[in-house]
């Protein structure tokens, strides 16, 4: 499968998307969640990312799996490590036993 170019972090799908669709401020969203207002808007905002105990209530409160959510913030991470990346391993070797 290819990956994504500069994917997006998954707190601007529920910025964007998720929180405009079920009309609620952060707040509210914060709420139902059981997080607090700051964590959320961390998330949102692209500061935090997406922890398993994030995904988990996020499945739970949207539907659908944790796997999805915690995917989506792999492929973020992984994009931006990849382009600060200067680090040269050179490929294993077997040893001759």
């Amino acid at each position: 499968m290819a990956r994504m170019y500069h994917p997006p972090h998954p707190g601007d799908a529920l910025k964007e998307d998720v929180l405009p669709a079920l009309g609620l401020s952060v707040t509210e969203a914060a709420e139902q969640l059981g997080v607090s207002r700051v964590a959320l808007s961390r998330v949102i905002n692209g500061r935090a990312a997406i922890s398993a105990d994030m995904a988990i209530r996020l499945a739970q409160w949207l539907g659908g799996s944790p796997e999805i959510w915690l995917r989506q913030q792999l492929q973020y991470d992984l994009w931006h490590a990849e382009q600060k990346s200067t680090v040269k391993v050179k490929p294993a070797k077997r040893l001759n036993v």
